[in-house]
């Protein structure tokens, strides 16, 4: 049975740079029907710590939270998050606390210390052409490393992924993923993570959703999936059946990325087939997760 019961939508667009504040974190959110999804300012940029307040005290009840990131590392290819490594994690809460543990002396949420941690750093790819021997895990089925059984679904759909192992390029999502697994991690299970978590009758959930899948199923594509204008996203939000913002002029990405995305959190949620992709199992889900929104 699917939770069609949902009555706010907030869409994370999410940062795993370095610093206490980033200019790339933005939040959005809108109400069940078809009001155009609105930003939440604060004083100053957002902050990691920031959200994982506003999601332990301030989220209206009964909202669906979709979060920019990858909640959990390959796994199901080889059977391991780390091939080999006798401390590997057996599923992805326990990988959350692994990570956090390290990175505790981390300041701003960061997860500077795991991606130099002297055995785990060689399932990376880092700057510096710092390509770990395990990045491929010795047989990665593609050139670009490893992938979870939900970035293959996501590619069928269109979106080009990136493995949540390498921390480099812009586009890449690996830094994102290992900070937002720090937050998900210390929420302990205040709030419920799909698909990792199964979802209750009432109150809010967190999913992982994909900023370019939402824009594809706007109306863009992946190669020109970033919106940087009010017309544009107006547009955008039109195919979505949402209203939209009266502003026009520039916008930021980031803030463009997350009033799309709650529009379309909005519209895919009441669909049954977001909520049983057919190729997730109890064990991906309780290793890999999924992103949200892909069959």
């Amino acid at each position: 049975m699917y939770p069609g019961r949902f009555r706010n939508f907030l869409a994370v667009d999410w940062s795993g740079a370095i610093g206490a504040r980033q200019p790339g974190i933005a939040l959005a959110m809108c109400k069940a029907g078809n009001y155009s999804p609105t930003l939440i300012h604060r004083d100053k940029n957002w902050s990691r710590a920031d959200v994982l307040d506003f999601l332990t005290y301030d989220l209206p009840a009964d909202t669906l939270v979709g979060l920019d990131l990858g909640i959990s590392l390959p796994f199901e290819d080889f059977g391991s998050f780390f091939p080999d490594w006798p401390s590997s994690p057996s599923d992805a809460r326990s990988l959350w606390q692994l990570i956090d543990t390290i990175c505790e002396n981390d300041p701003n949420l960061e997860a500077t210390s795991l991606v130099d941690h002297p055995q785990l750093s060689r399932y990376f790819r880092r700057h510096g052409g710092r390509e770990g021997d395990r990045f491929h895990a010795a047989s990665a089925q593609h050139k670009r490393g490893r992938f979870r059984v939900t970035e293959r679904a996501q590619e069928a759909q269109g979106c080009k992924p990136y493995s949540n192992f390498n921390l480099v390029g812009a586009a890449q999502v690996g830094k994102s993923s290992l900070t937002g697994m720090r937050v998900l991690h210390k929420l302990g299970g205040k709030l419920p993570v799909w698909p990792i978590d199964p979802v209750p009758d009432s109150g809010s959930v967190i999913t992982e959703i994909y900023t370019g899948l939402a824009a594809i199923e706007a109306g863009r594509n992946a190669g020109r999936s970033k919106i940087r204008n009010y017309a544009d996203l107006a547009s955008a939000l039109k195919v979505l059946g949402s209203k939209f913002p009266s502003e026009s002029g520039e916008l930021d990405d980031h803030s463009a990325d997350a009033i799309l995305t709650a529009a379309w959190l909005r519209k895919v949620a009441k669909n049954p087939r977001r909520w049983a992709p057919k190729s997730l199992t109890a064990k991906i889900a309780a290793t890999e997760g999924w992103t949200f929104g892909t069959f």
